[in-house]
């Protein structure tokens, strides 16, 4: 592990909130912690602007949402580190493509130096894996969408 791994993951905790992260990697350990700063008196909001009207103005169409994809998002039940594959030196449990039936083990998320298997929710196939192998994941976060 590197120094800009490791910046990476403090870089991690910070944006998402966390104040604690053990990660080991073969015989390796690591441990961030990080103060909590006091939080600063939230500055007034400024009332938003209708953005239709200024886009109508301009002529631009105003943004659509992001259609929703279909299929079913497999949520991470923790914060943790997910792993694809039982080891380092195996294979992923699932790949793009893969078809799996409900109760099939997806993934591993290691939280509080527990390895919690994450099973399929439904029949179908994997469309997306969301993750990387290694990433540290939070509550909710989408892990795998199926079809």
């Amino acid at each position: 592990m590197d120094v800009k791994e490791i910046e990476s993951l403090a870089r991690l905790m910070k944006e998402n909130g966390l104040t604690t992260l053990e990660l080991t990697e073969g015989e390796a350990k690591l441990k961030l912690e990080r103060r909590m700063e006091p939080a600063a008196a939230p500055a007034p909001a400024a009332p938003a602007a209708p953005a239709a009207p200024v886009a109508a103005a301009l002529g631009v169409a105003p943004a659509e949402a992001p259609a929703q994809k279909e299929g079913t998002l497999v949520l991470s039940p923790t914060v943790g580190v997910f792993y694809s594959a039982p080891n380092p030196d195996s294979k992923p449990f699932v790949e793009v493509g893969d078809q799996v039936k409900k109760g099939d083990t997806l993934c591993i998320i290691e939280a509080m130096k527990l390895m919690n298997e994450i099973p399929a929710e439904v029949d179908g196939t994997i469309a997306e894996v969301c993750v990387g192998n290694g990433q540290v994941v939070e509550y909710n976060q989408p892990l795998f969408r199926i079809v």
